[in-house]
């Protein structure tokens, strides 16, 4: 099969794998029929150092089931299923109180301590199907391409987008502001549209995408940065929002999180930081009782939520996506979205 593999910074890859086969019982191999770029797959695509024959790359995949273990109960042959990008057993502690990217014998796509490969490729090998993997009942390959896309995004950028509003405590009535106009800030403001929100403010600047969040339910938009931008949300929420939910993950995202906050707020941070050291004294947290949560989604806690209204055209999550590549071409699809060029692009195997 082909595979996608990532060689170093700005060095993407598409080559010759060996095909997946089942390895333990609890497997299944999945054809992939749609995978996509995600935000966070340019973090490695700046700053990975060499590496000598390459990694396997891509964590967001939906597709039908090739062959399946002697132990799988919950899948058969045939079956359209969504792979969130944590691998869980479903029967840990942490699985079971909704914590799947803690669970205590799975792990993340691309990660020798499970064995798995990246999604970005035409099969994959799913480690604890059962726990893991989600039918989408009713759904062929064959599908309408814009519900393929909403059901593309439950495997991260949607999940990701509701646990930041759930772990942000929106409910009906509040003030919601969402930092960053990429693909998991839309579905931020997405879901707290869907919680209830009375007012969602999206910090962004790239007219077409915060267009696209206008829609989805952002009451209002702020372009500006830094202490600008702090100063128009303030504005805008009569003193500091209630809830931030920073979806860009770098530190200039996370001040200005802090300086828009009133206190007794809540910030919930999605974007994956990368920073290691950040203000928490107490004037920034401490002082005005103010919650910092948030974390890596567990996906597939959200799962059986958020997939009835994807299945019955409720929602449309799947307009994030704006090109479609096909797998060979994924090195130009990496090259967009790094340009800005392609908010979220989709990849056909």
């Amino acid at each position: 099969m082909r595979a996608t593999f990532i060689h170093g910074a700005g060095d993407i890859r598409v080559a010759d794998a060996p095909d997946p086969v089942i390895v333990h019982p609890t497997d299944a191999v999945v054809r992939v029929v749609r995978a996509c770029v995600c935000g966070s797959d340019l973090h490695p695509y700046h700053a990975m150092p060499p590496a000598p024959g390459g990694r396997s790359i891509g964590h967001e995949f939906i597709g039908v089931v090739e062959a399946v273990g002697s132990e799988v109960r919950t899948l058969s042959v045939g079956d359209f299923v969504i792979a969130p990008f944590a691998v869980s057993c479903g029967t840990c502690e942490f699985c079971r109180a909704g914590l799947q990217t803690s669970c205590s014998n799975g792990g993340f796509w691309s990660d020798a301590r499970v064995g798995t490969a990246g999604g970005q490729a035409q099969a994959v090998r799913v480690p604890l199907a059962d726990g893991t993997l989600v039918v989408a009942p009713g759904v062929d390959e064959s599908t309408d391409e814009s519900l393929l896309a909403s059901l593309l995004t439950l495997s991260d950028v949607y999940g990701t987008g509701w646990h930041a509003a759930v772990r942000g405590q929106v409910a009906p009535g509040s003030t919601v502001t969402v930092i960053g106009d990429g693909a998991v800030g839309l579905m931020a403001v997405l879901s707290a549209q869907l919680l209830g929100a009375e007012q969602i403010v999206l910090m962004g600047r790239h007219r077409a995408r915060t267009d696209l969040g206008v829609e989805f339910g952002a009451t209002a938009v702020v372009a500006e940065r830094g202490d600008e931008g702090i100063a128009a949300v303030r504005d805008l929420t009569g003193g500091g929002s209630q809830i931030v939910l920073e979806a860009v993950g770098h530190y200039p995202a996370y001040e200005q999180a802090i300086g828009i906050v009133r206190p007794g707020g809540v910030i919930s941070r999605v974007g994956v930081p990368q920073y290691d050291q950040a203000p928490v004294g107490f004037g920034t947290l401490f002082g005005p009782n103010i919650t910092l949560t948030g974390g890596p989604a567990p996906v597939r806690a959200y799962l059986e939520t958020l997939l009835p209204g994807v299945l019955d055209g409720t929602v449309n999550p799947g307009r994030v996506f704006d090109r479609t590549f096909d797998l060979e071409d994924i090195p130009a699809a990496y090259a967009a979205m790094d340009a800005r060029e392609v908010l979220k692009a989709m990849i056909r195997p």
